[in-house]
């Protein structure tokens, strides 16, 4: 028995890896639906306990299963799984070692995109920014699945649930998945927004100041209401 194979069969898995393994599958593919990653691009990665469960390389996530679940320890030993965990691995543990946040959602949408080129830092054009902690800052271009990156995206999400990856795309975070991907799309709709107003001859967006913000951020932090 080798010792990927002695990880497996000796660990503890917590309760609720299926459930999470299916909303993890849910979110992935409604990235492709909503057109933030093309194909097998982007991926999605949650924590339950001393488990990432992440989507797999290369697989279209209309073809995966419920047994198809790829799960990882905080160290990227595999433990769960038999297909490889995406290449963006690096990036998504060293955000649950920096922070509490329980899930990750990692797209390459076109509005972020194209903003990541521009600035180092989005333009507060829209009080939703404060629902992430401020304006998401750029993080400095690197190869993807590197160590370099992940370092990168760890020291822009200081203070932020999410940021921009220079050439690439946007990585944000939250306790739930529906709250990491609801932060992806309001990502990309405030990149569209701004590149919509900035690209008006002669004229120069108006933009929120840091008070502005903080108190969007208070009032959206209880902003929502569970469902009967």
């Amino acid at each position: 028995m080798t010792d990927r194979e002695e990880r497996i069969r000796s660990a503890r898995f917590p309760a609720g890896i299926p459930e999470t393994w299916a909303a993890v599958v849910a979110a992935a593919r409604r990235t492709v639906a909503d057109g933030l990653v093309v194909g097998t691009s982007g991926n999605v990665s949650a924590r339950v306990g001393n488990v990432v469960l992440v989507t797999p390389t290369g697989v279209p996530y209309d073809r995966l299963r419920p047994e198809d679940a790829v799960g990882v320890d905080l160290d990227g030993r595999q433990i769960l799984g038999e297909l490889r965990p995406t290449s963006e691995l690096p990036m998504h543990l060293a955000v649950y070692r920096a922070t509490d946040t329980a899930a990750v959602v990692h797209t390459h949408a076109v509005h972020a995109t194209a903003v990541s080129t521009l600035v180092d830092e989005l333009p507060p054009v829209h009080y939703m920014a404060g629902a992430l902690g401020g304006p998401p800052r750029v993080a400095p271009y690197a190869l993807y699945g590197s160590e370099e990156l992940a370092r990168g995206v760890v020291k822009a999400l200081d203070g932020r649930t999410g940021c921009l990856l220079r050439n690439h795309g946007t990585l944000t975070c939250g306790a739930t998945l529906d709250q990491a991907y609801d932060r992806t799309a309001q990502l990309e709709w405030m990149c569209r927004v701004w590149l919509a107003a900035a690209s008006v001859p002669g004229r120069t967006p108006t933009l929120l100041d840091a008070d502005q913000l903080a108190a969007a951020g208070g009032r959206l932090a209880g902003y929502g209401q569970p469902l009967g």
